[in-house]
């Protein structure tokens, strides 16, 4: 008899997430169980992680609807508007080519995008799900195997324990475990670049607005932050750098990394003073060859990963969730296998494509963006400039960023799955 009804490898975002969506649809109906290779408490401390999240409409609606946002609300900066900048890094002047409100064009004004801390988040989907009856906190283990039978698959942990589940989902991330134990292969390429994130506190308020610098190395992202307890204004910082530049920044001192960031600030808002840590990391995309295989789905970084240009890792994760519960929900309520073909059918057919495009479109932004070729700044500056005087097309930009585009699982309108 099986242990489980779902098992979920893997308890960042992505996971914490499907295990609530899915005890909220189903209830007692259904036994989750949650594994992890660190143990529970990633969100506790906010200083230990500088990273910055924007998180679309849908996915706040989203996380409204799992009993998340009002937890997160206080820490979320609504961005008021976007500037884009494209220069070399030491232009003395930065001209803005395309600027555009975020904000819903129904009248109200609502903002459509808000820019939220990732350990404020990580730590309220663990507090949601460690109250849940249904889920309870993340076992610590590793898998290392899979055994398959015809009523569900069971998985060989480290230490030799065996555990038997109707369906596994993959959302251990890039480097999945899983996804590797069943025979997954992805498609991919590196960018030559390192992503690096910090956190400043700057002189002059930032009114809402997040800017992103293109420049020849990488975009440099700057994403407002809520003020701190003491009222000081701050922001996000998000940049991409060649790797061999990227190593030799993050081995400054504080005051010479500092030095870096003003650089590439422009000197917007005064004088800055880093608030934070500073992290750094390879930057790749990958496509899983499948998103599916039987009685496996792969949700996450483990099915895609994502140039981080245009910030929307976590969204996309949340997409995979939102469909995947919508999925297996609408699947046994016709009284059909949690893992039954049709729904994991359903899932791939959904999530595949809408991963594909996204991963094309940010890693064509980057190539055409990050040069310093002049002929190829001017198309640029001249194509900024036309979608800058184009309504339409500014519309589209905000419905893009509101990720209100395309068929939408409930879970991302608002509605329960």
């Amino acid at each position: 008899m099986r242990q489980h009804d779902i098992i979920i490898a893997g308890a960042s975002f992505a996971g914490l997430a499907l295990a609530r969506g899915l005890s909220q649809a189903l209830g007692r109906d259904v036994r989750v169980a949650l594994l992890d290779s660190a143990p529970a408490g990633h969100g506790a401390d906010a200083a230990s992680d500088p990273r910055a999240s924007a998180v679309s409409a849908s996915s706040r609606r989203m996380l409204e609807a799992l009993g998340v946002w009002a937890s997160i609300a206080d820490a979320a900066q609504p961005v008021s508007r976007v500037e884009i900048t494209d220069s070399s890094l030491d232009a003395g002047i930065r001209p803005v080519l395309l600027t555009y409100e975020p904000v819903a064009d129904d009248g109200s004004g609502e903002p459509v995008m808000h820019i939220v801390p990732n350990a404020r988040l990580m730590a309220a989907l663990e507090r949601v799900t460690a109250g849940d009856p249904v889920i309870g906190r993340p076992v610590v283990t590793e898998v290392s195997g899979f055994e398959r039978a015809p009523s569900s698959i069971a998985a060989l942990l480290a230490g030799g324990a065996r555990v038997e589940a109707s369906l596994w989902v993959a959302a251990d991330g890039r480097r999945s475990r899983l996804r590797e134990a069943a025979g997954i292969g992805t498609v991919g390429w590196s960018y030559g670049q390192t992503g690096i994130v910090t956190t400043v506190a700057h002189e002059l308020p930032h009114e809402g607005r997040a800017v992103q610098h293109f420049l020849p190395a990488g975009p440099f992202a700057i994403l407002p932050l809520t003020a701190s307890h003491e009222g000081t204004h701050r922001s996000c910082i998000t940049w991409s750098e060649t790797a061999a530049n990227a190593s030799a920044i993050m081995a400054l001192d504080d005051a010479g990394f500092l030095d870096e960031v003003d650089h590439r600030f422009g000197g917007r808002l005064g004088v800055l003073k880093l608030a934070g840590g500073r992290k750094c990391w390879p930057l790749e995309v990958h496509l899983s060859r499948a998103y599916t295989v039987p009685r496996l789905a792969l949700i996450g970084d483990a099915a895609h990963g994502v140039h981080p240009i245009a910030g929307q890792g976590l969204n996309l994760a949340l997409r995979d969730v939102a469909a995947l519960v919508e999925c297996v929900a609408d699947g046994v309520r016709l009284g059909l296998d949690f893992a039954d073909a049709t729904i994991l059918e359903r899932y791939a057919r959904w999530r595949r494509f809408d991963s594909a495009v996204s991963a094309a479109a940010f890693d064509s932004l980057n190539r055409v963006f990050s040069n310093d070729w002049q002929l190829a700044r001017s198309a640029r500056e001249a194509g900024l400039g036309l979608v800058d005087r184009v309504p339409q097309l500014k519309r589209w930009l905000v419905a893009e960023a509101a990720g209100l585009t395309g068929v939408l699982p409930r879970l991302l309108r608002g509605l329960p799955a």
